[in-house]
Protein backbone atom coordinates (compact mmCIF):
# COMPACT_ATOMS: atom_id res chain seq x y z
CA UNK A 1 0.00 0.00 0.00
CA UNK A 2 0.88 3.53 -0.45
CA UNK A 3 1.62 5.43 2.97
CA UNK A 4 2.89 8.74 3.37
CA UNK A 5 7.38 10.07 4.20
CA UNK A 6 8.48 12.63 5.26
CA UNK A 7 11.49 14.02 3.55
CA UNK A 8 13.45 17.04 5.63
CA UNK A 9 13.97 19.72 2.78
CA UNK A 10 15.99 22.91 2.75
CA UNK A 11 14.56 25.94 3.15
CA UNK A 12 16.73 28.37 1.81
CA UNK A 13 15.13 32.09 3.13
CA UNK A 14 17.16 34.42 1.43
CA UNK A 15 16.37 37.95 2.72
CA UNK A 16 15.30 40.29 0.39
CA UNK A 17 16.87 43.11 1.56
CA UNK A 18 21.25 43.49 0.09
CA UNK A 19 22.24 44.11 3.34
CA UNK A 20 20.74 41.32 5.46
CA UNK A 21 21.30 38.75 2.17
CA UNK A 22 24.74 39.49 3.04
CA UNK A 23 24.75 38.88 6.18
CA UNK A 24 23.16 35.44 5.83
CA UNK A 25 25.72 34.32 3.31
CA UNK A 26 28.26 35.49 5.05
CA UNK A 27 26.63 32.38 8.31
CA UNK A 28 26.40 29.97 5.35
CA UNK A 29 30.43 30.72 4.60
CA UNK A 30 31.13 30.42 8.20
CA UNK A 31 29.34 27.19 9.10
CA UNK A 32 30.36 25.42 6.19
CA UNK A 33 34.06 25.97 6.19
CA UNK A 34 35.38 23.14 8.02
CA UNK A 35 32.06 21.30 7.90
CA UNK A 36 32.98 17.31 7.84
CA UNK A 37 29.54 16.95 6.16
CA UNK A 38 30.70 18.93 2.98
CA UNK A 39 34.38 18.07 2.28
CA UNK A 40 34.09 19.33 -1.23
CA UNK A 41 31.19 22.27 -1.58
CA UNK A 42 29.80 22.76 -4.75
CA UNK A 43 30.63 25.71 -5.37
CA UNK A 44 33.50 25.89 -3.76
CA UNK A 45 33.24 28.05 -0.53
CA UNK A 46 36.19 30.38 -2.20
CA UNK A 47 33.68 30.59 -5.48
CA UNK A 48 30.78 31.55 -3.24
CA UNK A 49 33.01 34.07 -0.61
CA UNK A 50 34.23 35.83 -3.86
CA UNK A 51 30.48 36.54 -5.08
CA UNK A 52 29.57 37.48 -1.61
CA UNK A 53 32.46 39.87 -1.66
CA UNK A 54 31.35 41.51 -5.22
CA UNK A 55 28.26 41.75 -3.88
CA UNK A 56 29.27 43.70 -0.77
CA UNK A 57 31.66 46.31 -2.90
CA UNK A 58 28.87 46.37 -5.49
CA UNK A 59 25.98 47.35 -2.84
CA UNK A 60 28.56 49.74 -1.41
CA UNK A 61 28.72 51.53 -4.92
CA UNK A 62 25.60 51.72 -5.54
CA UNK A 63 24.76 53.35 -1.98
CA UNK A 64 26.70 56.67 -4.31
CA UNK A 65 24.21 56.43 -7.12
CA UNK A 66 26.41 56.77 -9.45
CA UNK A 67 25.47 55.68 -12.41
CA UNK A 68 25.27 52.14 -13.69
CA UNK A 69 26.20 51.32 -9.77
CA UNK A 70 22.53 49.50 -8.88
CA UNK A 71 22.23 47.60 -12.21
CA UNK A 72 26.27 46.02 -11.37
CA UNK A 73 24.66 45.82 -7.51
CA UNK A 74 21.50 43.68 -8.82
CA UNK A 75 23.78 41.45 -11.54
CA UNK A 76 26.00 40.57 -8.13
CA UNK A 77 23.16 39.96 -6.38
CA UNK A 78 21.79 37.80 -9.04
CA UNK A 79 25.16 35.65 -9.18
CA UNK A 80 24.98 35.14 -5.60
CA UNK A 81 21.27 34.21 -5.41
CA UNK A 82 22.17 31.69 -8.11
CA UNK A 83 25.33 30.10 -6.28
CA UNK A 84 23.21 30.00 -2.69
CA UNK A 85 20.84 27.78 -4.49
CA UNK A 86 23.12 25.56 -5.61
CA UNK A 87 24.65 25.22 -2.39
CA UNK A 88 21.25 24.38 -1.16
CA UNK A 89 20.97 21.90 -3.56
CA UNK A 90 24.56 19.77 -2.50
CA UNK A 91 23.08 20.48 1.05
CA UNK A 92 19.86 18.77 0.21
CA UNK A 93 21.32 15.98 -1.50
CA UNK A 94 23.40 15.27 1.03
CA UNK A 95 20.84 15.31 3.81
CA UNK A 96 18.97 12.53 1.48
CA UNK A 97 21.73 10.42 1.55
CA UNK A 98 21.82 9.92 5.19
CA UNK A 99 18.05 10.91 5.99
CA UNK A 100 18.75 10.03 9.74
CA UNK A 101 21.18 12.82 10.38
CA UNK A 102 19.15 15.33 7.77
CA UNK A 103 18.30 17.67 9.91
CA UNK A 104 21.50 18.49 11.84
CA UNK A 105 23.15 17.95 8.29
CA UNK A 106 20.85 21.06 6.87
CA UNK A 107 21.37 23.31 10.44
CA UNK A 108 24.49 22.81 10.00
CA UNK A 109 25.30 24.27 6.80
CA UNK A 110 23.13 27.66 8.60
CA UNK A 111 20.23 26.60 6.51
CA UNK A 112 16.88 26.14 7.92
CA UNK A 113 14.70 23.15 7.18
CA UNK A 114 10.85 21.89 6.36
CA UNK A 115 9.67 18.34 6.37
CA UNK A 116 7.65 17.42 2.79
CA UNK A 117 4.77 14.72 2.36
CA UNK A 118 5.38 12.81 -0.36
CA UNK A 119 3.86 9.83 -1.65
CA UNK A 120 5.25 6.40 -1.53
CA UNK A 121 5.25 4.47 -4.52
CA UNK A 122 2.47 2.09 -4.14
CA UNK A 123 2.95 -1.74 -4.00
CA UNK A 124 0.55 -4.81 -4.69
CA UNK A 125 -0.88 -5.85 -1.64
CA UNK A 126 -3.78 -6.99 -0.21
CA UNK A 127 -6.39 -6.11 3.15
CA UNK A 128 -8.84 -7.75 4.60
CA UNK A 129 -12.48 -6.59 3.08
CA UNK A 130 -15.67 -5.35 4.98
CA UNK A 131 -16.84 -8.38 5.04
CA UNK A 132 -16.26 -11.86 5.84
CA UNK A 133 -14.68 -14.16 3.35
CA UNK A 134 -13.65 -10.58 1.04
CA UNK A 135 -10.38 -9.31 0.59
CA UNK A 136 -9.57 -5.64 -1.00
CA UNK A 137 -6.42 -5.42 -3.34
CA UNK A 138 -4.35 -2.72 -4.85
CA UNK A 139 -1.73 -2.40 -7.36
CA UNK A 140 0.89 0.07 -8.94
CA UNK A 141 -0.59 2.42 -11.53
CA UNK A 142 1.19 0.97 -14.85
CA UNK A 143 -0.83 3.99 -17.09
CA UNK A 144 -3.28 6.22 -17.31
CA UNK A 145 -4.73 3.96 -20.08
CA UNK A 146 -5.18 0.71 -18.35
CA UNK A 147 -6.52 -2.20 -17.34
CA UNK A 148 -6.38 -4.79 -15.03
CA UNK A 149 -6.53 -8.77 -14.72
CA UNK A 150 -6.97 -10.28 -11.15
CA UNK A 151 -6.46 -13.92 -10.49
CA UNK A 152 -6.41 -15.99 -7.20
CA UNK A 153 -5.41 -19.45 -6.10
CA UNK A 154 -6.82 -21.74 -3.11
CA UNK A 155 -4.33 -24.52 -3.97
CA UNK A 156 -0.50 -23.08 -3.65
CA UNK A 157 -0.94 -21.50 -7.25
CA UNK A 158 -1.94 -24.87 -8.71
CA UNK A 159 -4.79 -23.48 -10.21
CA UNK A 160 -5.58 -19.57 -10.91
CA UNK A 161 -9.34 -18.68 -11.01
CA UNK A 162 -9.74 -15.11 -13.13
CA UNK A 163 -12.49 -12.61 -11.64
CA UNK A 164 -13.18 -9.31 -13.22
CA UNK A 165 -11.05 -6.95 -15.42
CA UNK A 166 -10.58 -3.67 -14.03
CA UNK A 167 -10.14 -0.21 -15.31
CA UNK A 168 -8.58 0.79 -11.96
CA UNK A 169 -5.35 -0.60 -10.21
CA UNK A 170 -7.99 -1.85 -7.49
CA UNK A 171 -10.74 -4.27 -7.00
CA UNK A 172 -13.00 -6.64 -4.07
CA UNK A 173 -13.08 -10.43 -4.06
CA UNK A 174 -15.85 -11.40 -2.19
CA UNK A 175 -16.99 -15.30 -1.36
CA UNK A 176 -13.48 -16.77 -0.82
CA UNK A 177 -12.98 -19.78 1.87
CA UNK A 178 -12.62 -18.56 5.40
CA UNK A 179 -9.66 -19.38 7.64
CA UNK A 180 -7.43 -20.21 4.15
CA UNK A 181 -4.50 -18.62 2.78
CA UNK A 182 -5.04 -17.67 -0.39
CA UNK A 183 -2.66 -16.12 -2.87
CA UNK A 184 -3.42 -13.14 -5.36
CA UNK A 185 -1.74 -11.85 -8.59
CA UNK A 186 -2.56 -9.17 -11.64
CA UNK A 187 -1.17 -8.01 -14.58
CA UNK A 188 -1.42 -4.81 -16.56
CA UNK A 189 -2.94 -4.53 -20.02
CA UNK A 190 -1.75 -1.81 -21.98
CA UNK A 191 -2.70 -0.05 -25.41
CA UNK A 192 1.12 -1.54 -26.30
CA UNK A 193 0.38 -5.17 -24.76
CA UNK A 194 0.13 -7.29 -21.87
CA UNK A 195 2.20 -7.68 -19.29
CA UNK A 196 3.36 -10.62 -16.87
CA UNK A 197 1.59 -11.48 -13.91
CA UNK A 198 2.80 -10.22 -10.90
CA UNK A 199 4.40 -12.31 -8.39
CA UNK A 200 1.78 -13.34 -5.84
CA UNK A 201 1.09 -12.26 -2.35
CA UNK A 202 -1.39 -14.17 -0.03
CA UNK A 203 -3.64 -13.63 3.03
CA UNK A 204 -5.14 -15.57 5.25
CA UNK A 205 -8.92 -14.75 4.64
CA UNK A 206 -11.35 -14.34 7.49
Amino acid sequence: MSSIVHRVIVALLLPKHVADLIKYCQGIVSAMTGNIWFPNPNPALALFANKLAKLDAAETAAKTRAKGTVPARNVARTELVSAAHALASQVQQIADANPDNAPAIITSASMSTKKARTQAPRVFGAKYGPVSGSVNLVAPSAARRASYDWQYSVDGGKTWVQVDSTLKARTSIHGLPVATSVLFRYRAVLTTGTGDWSQPISILVK
